[in-house]
């Protein structure tokens, strides 16, 4: 009877271990979904794309559903490197930050079959693109034709209402590289400023660089001194130099990508946004719940709710209504299909 007792106590501790380190294993299991990031040579703490992406990471992280593994590089050398050292980290799904990983993605994903990529701001030709590889991008152009919406009325109808608005019609823009992203985004802008101010003029800088705000500093600079007392940026880590500017030339400025309204909050009246974050964490989503898909692109705008303008904060109170009418009209206009918004200099005619 004892010899009974102890087998039936042995059999229900050996069925309770077992059972108990299932459940660990499936707890650990979960967690241990590692979601790797490759950020571009800005690196965390842009303000900007890499902070954007990793937000939506860390929120899912938060939620217990991943770990994160982050590497960032010196230069664009590191990006083959790097990618290749997330896959073979163990990193089940990769992202690879920024326009400029295009090459390097086309190299390394064929590689790592197993291992799934999503290239932010990257969009492949369906001929090119590997299974393994989602491109992620936005619909810049619309959300800086909101941004130029507020720009070409602020400047003009309603420059009285900030000591930082002159009574000359002009705005301008700092660009980092000619690449399409920036492209979408300053021909939205300035095709947003002349639907509503067709006599404004729109200057802009291509500094040829994302990586120095001295020279984002010095084109904002070079801007305002022909005029401009409303610059916008789309030029990442270079584009911060606007900030540092708008408060030595007392203009206003805007940012882009993500509300970077805290870099000045006193000189920052808006800025054009791309979700990045919830781009970044619903992909993830995907891939967690089985549903990720690559050899595709996915686009997000404003019919997403992914693309938009960033609040006025302290501005509030000298944006006049017919402003934010004005935008909400264009947004409805987008989705109805009767705006259909230029992505490129030639469709505008530019």
């Amino acid at each position: 009877m004892k010899k009974a007792t102890v087998f039936l106590l042995t059999a229900a501790l050996a069925a309770a271990m077992v059972y108990g380190t299932g459940e660990s294993a499936g707890r650990a299991a979960q967690k241990r979904v590692i979601i790797g990031m490759a950020t571009d040579a800005n690196g965390l703490g842009d303000g900007s794309f890499n902070d954007g992406v990793y937000a939506g990471l860390k929120k899912a992280e938060d939620e217990g559903l991943i770990e994160i593994r982050l590497i960032e590089p010196s230069s664009m050398t590191d990006y083959v490197p790097n990618l290749s050292g997330l896959a073979e980290d163990g990193a089940e799904l990769v992202f690879a930050v920024g326009f400029l990983f295009y090459d390097a993605l086309l190299e390394v994903a064929p590689n790592y079959p197993d291992t799934m990529f999503a290239g932010i701001d990257l969009f492949y030709d369906p001929s090119v693109v590997p299974p393994n590889v989602l491109g992620i991008n936005w619909k810049e152009h619309e959300s800086g034709y909101l941004a130029g919406i507020v720009a070409g009325l602020m400047t003009q109808q309603y420059a009285d209402r900030s000591d930082k608005l002159n009574d000359e019609n002009v705005i301008g823009a700092v660009l980092g590289m000619d690449i399409p992203p920036v492209e979408r985004y300053f021909v939205g802008f300035a095709e947003g400023a002349k639907s509503v101010n067709p006599e404004i003029e729109v200057l802009s800088v291509v500094t040829g660089t994302f990586t120095d705000q001295a020279k984002g500093k010095e084109a904002t600079i070079a801007l305002a001194e022909q005029g401009a007392d409303i610059v916008i940026q789309f030029a990442g880590l270079t584009g911060m130099g606007i900030f540092t500017a708008a408060q030595e030339k007392n203009i206003l400025v805007m940012g882009a990508d993500v509300d970077q309204n805290h870099f000045a909050p006193e000189y920052t009246l808006t800025s054009a946004m791309k979700g990045t974050t919830q781009a970044t964490y619903l992909t993830t989503l995907d891939y967690i719940n089985g549903s990720f898909k690559g050899g595709k692109n996915a686009v997000f705008g404003i019919a997403e709710e992914a693309v938009g303008i960033a609040p006025f904060h302290d501005f509030d109170s000298i944006v006049p209504s017919d402003v934010l009418d004005a935008v909400e009209q264009a947004k409805r206009d987008i989705l109805s299909g009767a705006l259909d918004v230029p992505q490129n200099r030639e469709d505008a005619g530019m």
